[in-house]
């Protein structure tokens, strides 16, 4: 028999966990009430702005001079900086990221592993603006000894300081993937005469490849979506070029000079910050989305 003390306890115990679930539920919902606010944030301006400009200019005209008269407003420009530059870092992270992972997961041992993972762990926590006027101040000097003709804004420099800031994030999440492996894989391999270097190369990472490539996407999206560093050391000149060697500006560096208050609110010129900031977004998505059907598909489960 059930004592009447129990009883009157559970009642309380469920009400306590309607309460924990519901506050759980609110905190979800705030997350999404929040990026739906800003979607229709930027939809509702951009909207306005392409009732006075066409979409077709907006897409496919190779001059962006909305400040300047005469107006051109295509995006091309910036998306193609903002590409170059992350282009350019990815170049720089993604070996030396996975070199890292392989290193820390397969040949490392624990006291050098216990080591690095910190030191890695400084360089995410670098304020961007640092490693800005890091570009600007000493790597562009560097390459301007390498490259004669190298502008002192230019895409070069801040993709590869874009590069070293994302490097932890590849390596970090690739050697978490690695370490899942299990153990089984590669005495299996070892088994069958392998070396080390085959063995992460050929069981250890085409096994972990769901999250190596989870990582580069995540990274990907980080130097798209940089601000600083592109707004110090790429420039502010708008340019249709595949050159790392000149300037260019990115999408994020033109929101960021138009927000300096210069601009008149409600202006056309103005309203240009939400037409950029939802083709950011839209760019942004996509590669998401790209990233998390490629990590579906080859996602191993052991």
């Amino acid at each position: 028999m059930v004592e009447p003390q129990k009883l009157r306890r559970k009642p309380k115990e469920r009400l306590h966990e309607r309460i924990i679930r519901r506050l759980l539920f609110l905190s979800a919902a705030l997350s999404v009430i929040t990026m739906l606010a800003i979607l229709g944030t930027l939809v509702f301006q951009a909207l306005s702005f392409f009732q006075e400009v066409s979409l077709l200019e907006f897409l496919t005209e190779t001059r962006w001079t909305p400040l300047f008269q005469p107006q051109y407003f295509g995006i091309l420009p910036l998306v193609t900086g903002t590409l170059l530059v992350a282009t350019v870092a990815l170049l720089v992270a993604v070996p030396i990221g996975l070199g890292t992972a392989i290193f820390l997961s397969e040949y490392a041992p624990d006291s050098v592993r216990r080591t690095i993972k910190p030191v890695l762990e400084i360089l995410a926590g670098i304020p961007t603006v640092v490693y800005g006027y890091f570009a600007i101040t000493y790597v562009t000097p560097q390459l301007q000894g390498i490259f004669a003709n190298l502008r002192v804004f230019n895409a070069l420099s801040a993709g590869l300081v874009m590069g070293l800031m994302i490097i932890p994030m590849i390596s970090s999440l690739s050697e978490d993937a690695m370490v899942a492996v299990p153990r089984l894989l590669r005495e299996g391999a070892y088994a069958l005469g392998a070396r080390k270097f085959e063995v992460a190369i050929r069981v250890v990472l085409p096994a972990a490849i769901s999250g190596v490539i989870a990582s580069i996407i995540l990274a990907m999206s980080r130097a798209i979506g940089e601000t600083m560093i592109v707004s110090i050391a790429a420039g502010s000149t708008p340019r249709l070029t595949l050159n790392p060697l000149v300037s260019i500006q990115t999408m994020t560096a033109y929101i960021t000079q138009l927000s300096l208050g210069e601009t008149p609110f409600g202006s056309l010129e103005y309203r240009t910050i939400f037409a950029v900031g939802i083709t950011l977004f839209i760019m942004v998505l996509a590669i998401n989305l790209v990233g998390d059907w490629i990590k579906r598909r080859y996602w191993e489960r052991y």
